[in-house]
């Protein structure tokens, strides 16, 4: 079942809403007329290691304002994810989404003045068994 959220722990979610990774050098602007929707964990390999609470926008939702140089690119598998990270303090900000890349998914934890510790109840995706991966 999926999570969206208009508001964590009595924090509204803006509209026009900004993200940062832990230095401060990659800042995004994410559209969120609607909250913060399908928040979610990921079970395959990678978000397992990375722990990250995310949540889905368009890919036209997401503006990078400043460090795009400093993302850096990493996929695996199927190659049709792309995960980006900070190149200075290794945080993952988003990632176009392998089952549906015209979305991407976002670090819930890089949106400012939000807590991903004070949602509760969020939903774990069974990415392990991948229907793309299914013969």
């Amino acid at each position: 079942m999926a999570i969206n959220l208009t508001e964590v722990d009595g924090v509204p979610i803006q509209a026009k809403h900004k993200a940062t990774c832990h230095c401060g050098t990659v800042e995004l602007e994410l559209s969120l007329p609607d909250g913060l929707v399908d928040v979610r964990r990921c079970d395959c390999s990678l978000c397992r290691k990375r722990g990250a609470i995310v949540a889905s926008v368009p890919l036209s939702d997401i503006k990078i304002v400043n460090g795009a140089d400093a993302l850096k690119l990493y996929q695996f598998n199927t190659k049709t994810a792309k995960h980006f990270f900070c190149s200075n303090c290794g945080i993952y900000t988003h990632h176009q989404r392998r089952s549906n890349p015209s979305q991407y998914g976002f670090n819930v934890a890089c949106l400012e003045g939000i807590n991903p510790l004070k949602i509760n109840g969020i939903t774990t995706y069974d990415d392990v068994n991948h229907p793309a991966d299914r013969g």
